[in-house]
């Protein structure tokens, strides 16, 4: 399923992004109740086993799948995003994850999404391999930053092919993004008090990016 949204660099152009679900078994990764001690491991995996539960799919538009130990996600068309969940349902959490630009255009968008509803409703926290971060949400299908105006610059994310650990805290009404240590963006949501957790990665106005991810992990705050 796709629907039209936005999130905004600066610049006087509007950036139109589709969305595109991903939707992932729960085969082979490490899920615990969230009634667990705070800093208990609730979803775990390094991806280094084919049958972890992951969608492994390709056509015109993106492929997902497992390469090389990582879960890789490449985007072939402009505009457009596609992004994985593991169906799970969690309130509070903290996500953790390696993710390496390997090829395409410095203009991208890569990172988390939690509380996800469905295809329409979810929370966003991104980061760009030109240097941007950004937090937000699609809901009924339509976009919106909440950390600003539009996606804020921040010297602690590396730019180009190169690998950043991403941090998220979807905490109550908080949605915080950390990039190699540092807070890169934060906003306030009341929204949805649950929901999905994920990965997603996207394009702009040139196609052909490719992510790879690495050690996904959902912490209880």
């Amino acid at each position: 399923m796709r629907d039209p949204g936005s999130i905004m660099k600066p610049s006087p152009i509007l950036r139109h992004l589709i969305a595109l679900g991903l939707f992932l078994a729960l085969a082979g990764c490490v899920s615990l109740e969230p009634s667990v001690p705070s800093g208990a491991v609730l979803f775990q995996d390094d991806f280094s086993r084919p049958d972890s539960g992951w969608d492994r799919y390709r056509d015109a538009i993106y492929q997902a799948d497992y390469v090389d130990g990582r879960y890789e996600i490449t985007v072939f068309q402009p505009n457009t995003d596609a992004w994985a969940t593991p169906r799970l349902d969690f309130e509070n959490v903290y996500l953790d994850v390696e993710a390496t630009k390997l090829e395409g255009p410095d203009d991208n968008v890569f990172g988390f999404i939690c509380r996800y509803q469905d295809p329409q409703n979810y929370y966003f926290l991104l980061i760009s391999s030109d240097g941007f971060a950004g937090v937000g949400l699609a809901k009924s299908g339509r976009r919106k930053l909440l950390s600003g105006d539009a996606m804020l610059p921040s010297a602690a994310i590396l730019q180009g092919q190169a690998s950043n650990h991403l941090r998220a805290e979807c905490e109550g009404y908080d949605l915080r993004l950390f990039v190699n240590g540092v807070p890169v963006a934060e906003a306030r949501a009341a929204e949805w008090p649950s929901g999905d957790v994920g990965l997603l990665a996207g394009t702009y106005d040139e196609a052909d990016t490719r992510i790879a991810f690495d050690n996904f992990s959902v912490v209880k705050p």
